[in-house]
């Protein structure tokens, strides 16, 4: 008896359904993907502005060239990051929640790398096309490794030091 209440006591997580489950893991990722999705719109948007300007005409070859990856990654990204609202409106009802929600995850996680790509070539090319100066590929560095930590580190070093055993 008191190997079971301890083994209650110690128990962790919810007493949810498979679907139960499935249901609230796809509210809480729709409501991350929200964040990203706007973000990425916002980005993708003043983008698409930047090839009407006057002053794009005058951009270097590398500058350009950096323009254009810019925006493919941004395209990519806004793709991967409004996958998932694709993804449940054509297998709602299908009873293929759990597998919709491992997919739009994957697609989230996808999105949100290419984001990352998106906003280190955006400011890359702002910062050079705003300062032409040597130190900008580690100003670029010194935010990449910061959106590392904040996007990637931090969440992975508390999933390790947190996640019960």
């Amino acid at each position: 008896m008191a190997d079971t209440a301890a083994g209650a006591e110690r128990r962790r997580g919810r007493n949810e359904t498979e679907e139960e489950r499935a249901d609230r893991m796809w509210g809480e990722l729709i409501q991350e993907v929200r964040v990203a999705q706007t973000g990425v719109q916002i980005l993708f948007g003043f983008l698409l502005t930047v090839v009407f300007t006057p002053r794009y005409a005058t951009l270097e070859d590398t500058d350009r060239a950096i323009y254009i990856l810019t925006v493919v990654l941004g395209a990519c990204a806004t793709g991967a990051l409004i996958g998932p609202v694709s993804l449940h409106r054509l297998v709602s009802g299908r009873r293929v929640k759990p597998q919709a929600v491992t997919w739009a995850s994957r697609m989230t996680f996808v999105g949100l790398v290419l984001l990352l790509a998106t906003m280190t070539s955006a400011l890359l090319l702002i910062l050079r096309v705003a300062t032409h100066d040597g130190y900008v590929p580690y100003l670029v560095t010194g935010v990449v490794v910061w959106y590392l930590l904040c996007w990637f580190g931090v969440p992975l070093w508390t999933r390790h030091r947190y996640t019960s055993r």
